[in-house]
């Protein structure tokens, strides 16, 4: 702010990009913050007046107040099409569990968040779920509390005692990066993970009665057909409660950008079609437009089936009757069609 006010001189400040003389400068960056724990908790005081209105209808439902929080920062695995482990600095840090929970806690009984979102892209049970557990187990605001995180399947599956922790805490809704059924594209993604890691994954998951939502990427460079096709039987076969299915979308700062770049692989450079449900690349051999099509049939296998979406609607799960409630209002699969 001082060097936007002319006190400071922008070359001095770690970490700003600014212009200058009509190119783009970007100074070395900030030292990251080493003890998270020193952070304040967010302002959160300056939106109690419209907290109530924080909603995630899908997730969560119309009348539950909806917030996110942050539970570290960064990750040190490297997929190869994801910007955040080096937006980061390829490392990660976390917050005590104490300091977790105390914020948790803050969220429910001080801001009147009911689900909460940890932004964190890994959870990492084998981590700090022991040390969460501990800090929320007993204090009352896990009996009325619902929380989402993002997991890798290898760390769901060899952990299932941990899982089953987390959801007697409030985790009911757990995002896996799934990916692929090809151990080809896995490899090819840097992910880390096995094919057998998915299905162990959403067996310990499920045992825990906690929902899955699954992550499917289709469009790796050598994909056909029959190998998406195959894709669509495995995640159907596995029968997690929600499968998202996403174009492989080069995004700036990945090294799927850098390699797709430099091979000439991109033939869409327009920003508001990198939504992951654009296709923005061919394959070996799959036109653009032949992807896209794979990503609709995708979405049809899923929720085209009357008799899948009739079970989602009247179904036990509040969570699963949430969801297809709520996709049968926004007619999910007409949008979908539109993009082919």
């Amino acid at each position: 702010m001082r060097a936007c006010m002319g006190r400071r001189d922008p070359a001095t400040v770690p970490g700003l990009s600014f212009m200058h003389d009509g190119r783009v400068v970007t100074n070395p960056g900030r030292p990251l913050i080493e003890d998270l724990d020193t952070l304040p908790f967010p302002a959160y005081h300056l939106v109690e007046d419209s907290v109530s209105n924080y909603h995630f209808t899908m997730m969560a439902g119309r009348d539950t107040v909806y917030l996110v929080f942050e539970g570290g920062r960064g990750c040190d695995h490297r997929c190869s099409f994801c910007t955040q482990w080096n937006h980061w600095g390829g490392c990660w840090r976390t917050k005590s569990p104490k300091r977790i929970a105390a914020e948790v806690e803050h969220l429910h009984d001080d801001v009147g968040g009911q689900f909460l979102w940890l932004t964190d892209d890994n959870f990492n049970y084998a981590h700090r779920a022991e040390g969460i557990y501990e800090a929320l187990h007993g204090r009352p605001i896990t009996q009325d509390l619902m929380m989402f995180w993002q997991v890798r399947t290898d760390d769901v599956a060899a952990n299932p005692d941990l899982v089953a922790k987390m959801r007697a805490v409030g985790n009911y809704w757990v995002l896996i990066g799934a990916e692929s059924a090809d151990p080809e594209s896995l490899e090819a993604f840097a992910k880390g993970t096995r094919v057998s890691d998915t299905g162990r994954c959403i067996d310990v998951l499920r045992e825990s009665d906690v929902f899955t939502q699954a992550m499917w990427v289709i469009g790796s460079r050598h994909d056909t057909h029959e190998s998406i096709e195959r894709l669509r039987d495995f995640s159907q076969s596995l029968g997690p409660k929600l499968n998202i299915y996403t174009a492989l979308t080069p995004f700036p700062g990945t090294r799927c950008y850098q390699e797709a770049k430099a091979k000439g692989w991109i033939e869409n450079d327009n920003w508001a079609d990198y939504d992951m449900v654009h296709a923005v690349m061919p394959t070996e051999t799959l036109a653009r437009n032949e992807v896209q099509g794979e990503l609709y049939r995708c979405y049809k296998r899923q929720y085209g089936n009357w008799g899948r979406n009739l079970v989602g609607l009247f179904s036990r799960n509040r969570l699963e009757r949430t969801m297809y409630r709520h996709m049968a209002g926004q007619s999910v699969l007409r949008r979908l069609r539109e993009l082919v």
